[in-house]
């Protein structure tokens, strides 16, 4: 049985903390993944895995291999890639993460001129506004908006900034009219989206001014596209990045109030994991993207956009 497919086996479920999980990854059934990972504890003569009916540890003997072996894969799967033609030409599955908003506007419309390019190389969309665990996930690439992560194996790479806007429906201003003051906002619908740093006070500046105004929700949401349908539909004033609403507003659906004053900026960046050596499929990839965004933005969404 194959030495190296025995340690992927490992590494894969101490990594997932879940056999059928590694299977699955790895391609494999379920029967055969154990198998894999029985020799190898009976080739090694020590249990590496104790595992209940409710969860799976390591034992010491395999805290020790899972750290010997994880640093020999990935410098095995690295010089593969180094010398295989998957340097200039990527083969294979990119899980790609990202806000629904963001894979609509960007991601998605991309795709046709990135596979042109890479026809060898499938692309997985995993919208989601919540972050994903990148090895519980699977996930190669991450668009996010948090400029740290908490994870230092995790490299941050910027995209750029972009302004956020107060915006509503001309039905709704006719109605209820424009806010003069951020003071105002405590008196409107506000239709916020909940997964924002401290989305229910709202710090806004003018010039060496800044106010800071708590808000309370009409309408709270996880997505920004519900936002922007409740806001165009008249329910209340949104909160959010200038590309999501750039089309409503310039179609007059939208209008942005209170332009005088300016939220604090919004930071996008691409995540990926730390290797030795970039996967060429997430170097391309997120090339591309950078690219992209610059060459396909309006003018004025994105402030210092990477070059």
């Amino acid at each position: 049985m194959d030495r190296l497919l025995q340690l992927e086996v490992f590494a894969k479920t101490a990594e997932l903390g879940s056999l059928s999980k590694a299977a699955e990854i790895l391609r494999m059934s379920n029967a055969a993944a154990s198998r894999h990972l029985s020799a190898l504890e009976e080739r090694l003569a020590v249990r590496l895995i104790e595992r209940n009916t409710r969860r799976q540890w390591l034992t010491e003997a395999g805290q020790e291999l899972l750290q010997r072996c994880s640093t020999l894969l990935n410098e095995l799967a690295e010089a593969e890639d180094a010398v295989s033609d998957r340097a200039l030409s990527p083969k294979g599955m990119l899980r790609v993460t990202s806000s629904l908003s963001f894979a609509m506007i960007y991601l998605a419309p991309m795709l046709p001129a990135f596979r042109a390019l890479y026809p060898d190389l499938s692309v997985q969309i995993i919208s989601a506004n919540r972050y994903l665990d990148f090895i519980e996930a699977g996930i190669d690439v991450a668009i996010r908006t948090r400029e740290q992560e908490p994870d230092s194996n995790i490299i941050v790479r910027r995209i750029g900034q972009m302004h956020r806007v107060l915006a509503a429906a001309p039905s709704y201003l006719e109605k209820h009219g424009h806010p003069e003051h951020p003071a105002d906002l405590a008196r409107h619908n506000m239709l916020i989206y909940n997964l924002a740093n401290d989305p229910y006070s709202l710090r806004l500046s003018q010039g060496s001014t800044t106010q800071t105004v708590r808000i309370a929700p009409t309408l709270d949401s996880n997505d920004g596209q519900i936002i922007c349908g409740a806001a165009r539909a008249g329910l209340g004033i949104l909160i959010q990045p200038i590309y999501i609403v750039q089309n409503d507003i310039a179609a007059g659906r939208l209008v942005p109030v209170l332009m005088g004053w300016e939220l604090p900026l919004l930071t996008m960046n691409i995540a990926y994991q730390n290797r030795v050596r970039l996967p060429a499929k997430i170097r391309v990839f997120s090339d591309f993207l950078v690219t992209h965004i610059r060459d396909h933005s309006e003018p004025g969404i994105w402030i210092d956009a990477t070059k």
